[in-house]
C-alpha cells in the first residue's frame, strides 16, 4: 500500500468502539491507522526486496555480507526445555566474516544448485547461484562459529539435514515481528474503556500526564539530573521519559529507577529494541542483587547471563526431569502409533499431555513468582510463556531506536510506561523511502517528548569524553546543556595532544567507489591513510604502552564495504598483529552504546558534487563522534562534506582546536 492512497485506506477501515464525538480519540486512532499503513508499506517493500535479493545475489555475496554460512556441519539434534526440536549448526569456512545471525532471527536451511551464470554485480561466475529451501527455523543461540536453530518437528527433518551434503543456512524474511506489530496496533486502535485506551489517548494528545506527590528522595551517589530523573520516574502515574545523551549514565539512572520502583512494586517488566541492550541492563540489575528472569537467550553469552534465562531456570527446576520423561513418552507414542489405534491409546496420550501441561504451568508459575524483573526484547514480550502476565510498570530502554508499533507490543501488560533513550542518536531502521518520508521512523518516545515536555528529564553530565570532543555534540544536538564531569574534562593519552583532529583528504586521490546497494561505498586510499595514521599514533604513544594499558581503538565507517576492507587490511598488516584484540572496526550502528579510548572515523564520501548520501542523517554522526574517550580522528574530504552545514561547522570547530583556540 502506498502512502498517497492512505486516505482511501482510512475510508475502508471500520473503527469499532470509537467515540465519534471525542476529537482526541479520533485523532489518536487516525495517527495509529497512519502508522499501520506506513508499516504495511515497509513490510511489503522489505519482503519484495528480500525476494529480489535472494534471486539476484549470489551465495558468495550473501556469505560476505554475513547473511549466510556455507557449507555448514550439522551437529546433534535434541528437544530443548520448551519442547522445540533444536539443531546444532557449525560454520566450516569464512570464519573471519562477522555474521548477522542472532537470537530470534528466522533462517532457512538450503541445498545449493550448481550454476555457472555470471553474477552481474561482481562480474564473476557464481557456481552457487540457486538453492533449494529444505526447511525454515529460528535462531535460539549464536556465537562466532556455532548456532542452535529450532525447526518444525517434522518426521525425518533432522536426519535429512545430517545426511545431506552441501547444506547451508541463511537469514530468512522475518514475518513474525511484523505480525506482532500489526496485532499490537490493531489492539491499541480497538481499545476502549481500559488502561490501554487511556495511555493511547494520552500519548497522542496534549493531555497532561498524572503524577504522584511525595518529597524528593536523595541519592548521594547520583548527580543532580540523574537524581531528578529517578524521582520523576517514581512520581509518574502515567509516563516518564529519561533522555540520556552519550556518556551521561542513562543505564545507571535507569537501573536505580528500577531498583527504587521495586521497593514499591512486586515486579516490573524491562524491554528494549535489541537483545544486547536487554542483556546489558539485566547484567547491571543482577549485579545489584535483583532476581531477573530473561525471556529469550542472551547475545552477551556467558555463564552469568545464561543462568537467569527462562530456559536455563526451567531446565534446573526439580520437576523438569519428570516433565522431560513425559514428553519423551509422548513423542515415542506418536512415532510408534499404529493405524487404527485403540481408544486406550488416545486416553493414555491425553493423560500424559494433561500431566505435562500441569507440570509446565507449575514450573512457569514458580519462575515468574520468584523473579522481580522480567526482561525481554519488545518483540520477545509476546512470547507464549508470558501469557497472562501483568505489570504496573514497563521500562523501555533504547526507546528512540524502536518503531512505534513495536512499543505497543508489551503495552497491553502494563499500567504506566517509562521510556529511556536519546532521539538525537540512532533512529529506528526503516528501509522504505516512502515509509520514511511518511514518518515511520518517528518514535513513540519522540511524540511524547514533543507533546509532554514536562515528563522529560534530560541527563546533562557526561562521564565519557574529553570536554573538547563532547562540546560540538552538546552545542549542536542538546542546546549546549551537556557538560563534562570534572574527572574526564581533560582526559587524554599524550601530554599536549589534540583531542580532536580532522585529516582532510581534499586534493588527494582518495575518491569514493560505489560497490552495490547493500554495501554502499568504499574509499581505499582513505582506508590506507586511516591505518597509516593509526600506526603513527601507536608509535608516538609507544607500542608497549598500548599493550600494557590496553588502549583500545574503534574504527568507524558508515559503509559496510569500507568496514570489511579495513578489517582485511588490518589482518594483512604485520604491524597490527599484536594489537588486533584492541582494534574494533564496525559501522556506526555497530558502535551504538559502545566507547573506545581512540576513535577514527572514515567518512568515505569524496566527490565534486558535494553528495554525501545517508551521511546527511546527522543522528548517526552524533553517535560516531561521541564514542571516543580521549582521542577522535576524522578522515574525510572537507570540500565534499562542507557542502552540508553540519560538516562545515564540525570542520571549523576541529580547526579551531588545532589552532589552539
Amino acid at each position: 500500500m502506498t502512502y498517497h492512497i492512505f486516505l482511501l485506506f482510512l475510508q475502508k477501515q471500520r473503527i469499532d468502539n470509537v467515540d465519534k464525538n471525542n476529537t482526541n480519540v479520533s485523532s489518536t486512532v487516525y495517527t495509529l491507522l497512519k502508522q499501520k499503513a506506513l508499516l504495511e508499506t515497509e513490510y511489503n517493500e522489505e519482503k519484495e526486496n528480500f525476494k529480489r535479493q535472494m534471486q539476484a545475489i549470489g551465495l558468495e555475496r550473501r556469505i560476505k555480507r554475513g547473511d549466510a554460512w556455507h557449507p555448514v556441519r550439522i551437529g546433534r539434534s535434541y528437544y530443548n526445555s520448551l519442547n522445540q526440536l533444536a539443531i546444532e549448526v557449525y560454520r566450516t569456512s569464512d570464519e573471519d566474516i562477522e555474521h548477522n545471525f542472532e537470537f530470534g532471527k528466522p533462517v532457512c536451511f538450503f541445498k545449493v544448485e550448481q550454476d555457472d551464470r555470471l553474477d552481474s554485480a561482481t562480474s564473476k561466475t557464481d557456481k552457487h547461484k540457486g538453492f533449494d529451501v529444505i526447511t525454515t527455523g529460528m535462531v535460539s543461540y549464536a556465537d562466532a562459529d556455532r548456532m542452535v536453530v529450532t525447526i518444525p518437528d517434522k518426521t525425518g527433518t533432522a536426519t535429512m539435514l545430517q545426511n545431506t551434503d552441501g547444506i547451508g543456512i541463511q537469514l530468512f524474511f522475518d514475518e513474525t515481528s511484523y505480525k506482532l506489530m500489526f496485532e499490537a496496533l490493531d489492539r491499541a486502535i480497538r481499545a476502549k474503556g481500559n488502561r490501554l485506551a487511556y495511555l493511547r489517548d494520552l500519548f497522542y494528545s496534549k493531555q497532561k500526564a498524572q503524577t504522584f506527590s511525595f518529597d524528593t528522595i536523595r541519592f548521594p551517589w547520583l548527580n543532580s539530573t540523574q537524581e531528578l530523573a529517578v524521582n520523576n520516574v517514581l512520581r509518574a502515574k502515567d509516563v516518564a521519559v529519561v533522555h540520556g545523551p552519550p556518556g551521561t549514565g542513562k543505564t545507571t539512572t535507569l537501573v536505580e529507577a528500577i531498583y527504587e520502583t521495586l521497593k514499591r512494586e512486586s515486579q516490573v517488566m524491562v524491554c528494549a529494541q535489541s537483545n544486547m541492550a536487554v542483556d546489558w541492563i539485566s547484567e547491571k540489575l543482577v549485579d545489584r542483587g535483583v532476581p531477573v528472569l530473561r525471556i529469550g537467550n542472551p547475545t552477551r553469552v556467558n555463564d552469568k547471563m545464561l543462568s537467569f534465562t527462562y530456559e536455563r531456570k526451567f531446565e534446573s527446576h526439580p520437576d523438569y526431569p519428570e516433565l522431560w520423561s513425559i514428553r519423551k513418552a509422548i513423542r515415542e507414542m506418536r512415532s510408534n502409533r499404529k493405524r487404527g489405534a485403540s481408544d486406550n491409546w488416545h486416553q493414555k496420550l491425553d493423560r500424559l499431555k494433561s500431566r505435562a501441561t500441569e507440570i509446565e504451568c507449575r514450573i512457569n508459575a514458580q519462575l515468574f513468582g520468584e523473579a522481580r524483573v522480567i526482561a525481554s526484547t519488545l518483540v520477545g514480550s509476546a512470547n507464549r510463556v508470558m501469557s497472562g502476565q501483568k505489570f504496573t510498570t514497563l521500562f523501555i530502554d533504547e526507546a528512540a531506536q524502536a518503531l512505534e508499533a513495536a512499543c505497543w507490543i508489551p503495552m497491553k501488560r502494563t499500567t504506566r510506561v517509562v521510556f529511556a533513550g536519546d532521539h538525537c542518536q540512532l533512529p529506528p531502521t526503516v528501509k522504505s523511502f516512502e515509509a520514511m518520508r511518511g514518518g515511520l521512523a518517528k518514535t513513540l518516545m519522540e511524540r511524547i517528548v514533543e507533546n509532554k515536555p514536562e515528563v522529560v528529564t534530560l541527563l546533562t553530565v557526561q562521564y565519557r569524553m574529553n570536554e573538547k570532543i563532547m562540546q560540538f555534540s552538546s552545542d549542536w544536538f542538546y542546546d549546549g546543556k551537556v557538560i563534562a564531569a570534572p574527572e574526564v574534562c581533560h582526559r587524554g593519552i599524550l601530554d599536549y595532544d589534540l583531542p580532536m583532529i580532522w585529516i582532510d583528504t581534499s586534493g588527494t586521490e582518495a575518491y569514493e567507489q560505489f560497490v552495490g546497494e547493500s554495501f554502499g561505498r568504499i574509499n581505499k586510499k582513505e582506508a590506507a591513510l586511516t591505518l597509516e595514521k593509526l600506526q603513527e599514533y601507536f608509535e608516538k604513544t609507544g607500542k608497549q604502552r598500548i599493550l600494557d594499558e590496553s588502549i583500545d581503538v574503534g574504527i568507524i565507517s558508515p559503509y559496510r564495504a569500507q568496514v570489511q576492507y579495513l578489517r582485511q587490511q588490518i589482518k594483512k598488516k604485520e604491524f597490527f598483529r599484536p594489537y588486533r584484540k584492541l582494534i574494533s572496526v564496525n559501522t556506526v550502528d555497530g558502535f551504538q552504546g559502545q566507547e573506545r579510548d581512540i576513535i577514527i572515523i572514515s567518512l568515505v564520501r569524496s566527490n565534486n558534487e558535494g553528495q554525501i548520501g545517508f551521511l546527511s542523517d546527522l543522528r548517526r554522526m552524533n553517535v560516531a563522534i561521541t564514542r571516543a574517550r580521549m582521542k577522535l580522528i576524522i578522515m574525510g574530504n572537507a570540500e565534499t562534506l562542507s557542502h552540508t552545514l553540519f560538516y562545515k561547522k564540525l570542520y571549523e570547530y576541529v580547526m579551531q582546536i588545532s589552532n589552539g583556540e
